[in-house]
């Protein structure tokens, strides 16, 4: 088990230096590279089943301490996992967007002169842009919808893990000063999620009341 353990931890570590490379990358190369992060995230999900199976089959002396460590990658991995979704949703959005901008400078109206153009009229300018506000603001629902998933999903898994870690205090007869470390750093990662989830409540509002 341990060399599995140390195996997926390593490609964890991998896959978050490579996470940046999204950021950087062209429109031509940037589907290859979210390609290959997904791979090796669902190897590493392939990876974790196993590790689990290995956990339950460890002697009961080592077996809590086994599972709290695959939590531990389960919770790192399920992070990699929500980030690579938040940025193909921004991706997604920001190519449509583009895509209707250049669709709207093609299009262009003439009068029964071909040398004479006329511009869009303002209706037609009115209700593009609310197409555009409405896809914009369903686009960011559903970002904001993947966002506060996978903040709860990382609340329930630090909840596991600080139950098993208390459970494995308790069992190996930790100090009293490391057992307030780790519920002092619970308490924090509360907070955290309280302020995610409250600070793309604002965005998401500041948004929709820009774009309408």
């Amino acid at each position: 088990m341990d060399t599995l353990y140390h195996q997926t931890n390593k490609q964890i570590q991998e896959v978050q230096s490579n996470m940046g490379r999204l950021e950087t990358a062209d429109r031509q190369s940037v589907h290859l590279v979210e390609n290959e992060l997904q791979a090796r995230i669902d190897q590493i999900f392939s990876s974790l089943e196993r590790l689990e199976i290995l956990a339950s089959k460890e002697p009961p002396n080592r077996r809590q301490n086994a599972k709290l460590r695959v939590d531990q990658l389960k919770y790192d991995v399920q992070h990699l996992q929500t980030g690579l979704r938040n940025f193909q949703h921004r991706r997604y959005a920001r190519e449509a967007q583009e895509q209707e901008r250049e669709e709207l400078m093609a299009r262009t109206f003439t009068t029964n002169d071909a040398d004479t153009s006329i511009p869009i009229d303002d209706t037609l300018q009115i209700n593009t842009s609310l197409h555009n506000a409405h896809r914009g603001i369903d686009d960011l629902l559903g970002s904001g919808s993947s966002i506060l998933d996978g903040l709860r999903e990382q609340r329930n898994t630090l909840k596991g893990a600080h139950k098993k870690m208390l459970d494995v205090a308790n069992m190996l007869g930790l100090s009293n000063t490391v057992m307030q470390l780790i519920e002092k750093r619970a308490f924090q990662d509360k907070f955290l999620l309280i302020g995610g989830m409250v600070v793309t409540c604002i965005v998401m509002v500041l948004v929709v009341k820009y774009l309408t």
